[in-house]
């Protein structure tokens, strides 16, 4: 299933980044620490290629430490780039965020020439959380559902730091089949664009495989070895008490908490990638998508040739 979320204001805000960029010093991208390939925006990597970066990968306190740091590795290893962990409710986070901006545009700063910062994400990362946590003041809208902030701000965190905040943003199409299920297990997309019960499945084979003992203590499950993703919704059903007529589990209505529960990290702290799976991942990807052009390519040759008239 291929999950697709570019809603119109999104296309608007795409068009005021592009505009924006020009005039940036440092751009600083927000991700989700438990996804964080998944959830970094290609759009937004073309549009500011080659300008300085700085990697903030936010709600750490849901996601495995371990491979946390991972991912801190990966990003620093990149040139121009800069990587910090955060929780996006953390008293003063300023002066860490502040300092990294710093270092990235070392000849910026001053009243005659102020560091101009721009912030950007997917919805619903924490990114308007974090812009209060910054001004210490409620200036952005906050909530569970994604795309609530529809226009640009610019906030002023020190007399010469300008940081730009604009609206979450997705891209048109999302061409890691993994990285489509793990933003939409995250509530990065809108509940309207996905199936909830494919998703949930999604998550389960992969929390089975790396976060079996977190999933047996949550569910109180004798086992989860060697159930399939199905069976494994269905047990968790049926402990939670998400049941039909007839002794059926209502399948929905356990997908709903399983979602519900990654979310609010009541599994645990849990990961959904780490950078040697996305690697395989997005090798997988690209190999698909050459495939498609290259039958869509006969097809278009074979149509053309069809229609040829015939030589005389």
């Amino acid at each position: 299933m291929a999950i697709q979320w570019f809603p119109g204001h999104m296309n608007k805000a795409r068009k005021a980044l592009e505009e924006r960029v020009a005039d940036i010093d440092v751009v600083i991208e927000m991700l989700d620490a438990r996804l964080p390939a998944s959830s970094a925006n290609p759009m937004i990597a073309r549009m500011t290629r080659g300008r300085p970066a700085l990697k903030i990968l936010n709600k750490q306190d849901l996601a495995d430490p371990a491979v946390t740091a991972l991912w801190l590795d990966w990003y620093r290893a990149r040139p121009g780039t800069q990587a910090i962990a955060l929780d996006a409710g953390e008293k003063a986070p300023s002066q860490k965020l502040i300092a990294a901006c710093r270092e990235l545009a070392p000849n910026r700063g001053g009243l005659d020439k102020p560091l101009r910062v721009l912030i950007c994400g997917i919805p619903n990362v924490g990114k308007s959380t974090l812009i209060n946590s910054l001004t210490g003041r409620r200036i952005a809208r906050t909530g569970n559902e994604p795309g609530i902030t529809k226009g640009e701000q610019r906030i002023l965190l020190a007399d010469d730091f300008e940081l730009f905040d604009t609206p979450g943003m997705l891209w048109p199409k999302i061409e890691v089949p993994e990285g489509g299920y793990n933003l939409a297990a995250s509530g990065a997309v809108g509940r309207n664009a996905l199936d909830e019960e494919e998703v949930v499945l999604e998550l389960l084979q992969y929390l089975a495989r790396h976060y079996a003992d977190l999933l047996r203590a949550r569910y109180r499950l004798d086992t989860v070895e060697g159930l399939q993703d199905f069976e494994l919704l269905e047990a968790i059903g049926r402990k939670r008490g998400a049941m039909l007529g007839g002794g059926r589990v209502n399948v929905q209505k356990a997908a709903e908490i399983v979602l519900t529960d990654f979310r609010a990290a009541a599994i645990g702290r849990v990961s959904l990638e780490r950078p040697d799976e996305w690697r395989v991942w997005e090798k997988r990807a690209k190999e698909e998508a050459a495939r498609r052009l290259a039958e869509r390519q006969a097809r278009e040759a074979e149509r053309t040739g069809k229609a040829k008239p015939p030589r005389e």
